[in-house]
């Protein structure tokens, strides 16, 4: 696996997202979730960081895209391919932001019933730190993470 820079023009990047956000309503039974619905214009227009990783194919398996200040990273979006789970690419490309987050909080938020998600987060050293209801019926928590300079966790 290779990870690299990438922009939201990325071939066959909305394709993955609709994808790994598909699998995510799925697993919480909700597919009000924005970026399942959201159109390639839409996702050139978020102002995101963006990491891709690549398989040994060169094809696009996951991606990881977050917003920065000067003292918080929030991971906006977290996609892996449903082809490539359960082979540590979520776990890697949010190393990778972690890392790249130095000292800096990193902050997170999930469907509330996303328990693979959840046990990602919580296995790297985020903690839960509340729940919100954004919409009528759908919950997301949120995760915050510490002084991201060692990345040691998990």
């Amino acid at each position: 696996m290779r990870i690299s820079e990438i922009s939201a023009d990325q071939p066959g990047l909305i394709d993955l997202q609709h994808a790994a956000y598909r699998v995510e309503a799925e697993i919480i039974g909700d597919d009000r979730i924005p970026p399942l619905h959201e159109t390639s214009e839409e996702l050139r227009a978020q102002l995101l960081t963006w990491l891709g990783a690549f398989d040994d194919d060169g094809e696009l398996a996951g991606a990881v895209a977050w917003e920065e200040t000067a003292g918080e990273i929030d991971l906006n979006r977290l996609m892996v391919h449903p082809g490539a789970h359960r082979r540590g690419i979520g776990r890697a490309l949010v190393k990778e932001v972690m890392a790249r987050a130095g000292e800096r909080r990193v902050a997170v938020s999930t469907g509330r019933d996303n328990k693979p998600a959840r046990m990602l987060y919580e296995r790297l050293g985020f903690t839960l730190t509340g729940e919100a209801e954004p919409v009528p019926g759908l919950w997301v928590v949120h995760y915050l993470r510490s002084r991201c300079l060692s990345t040691d966790a998990g």
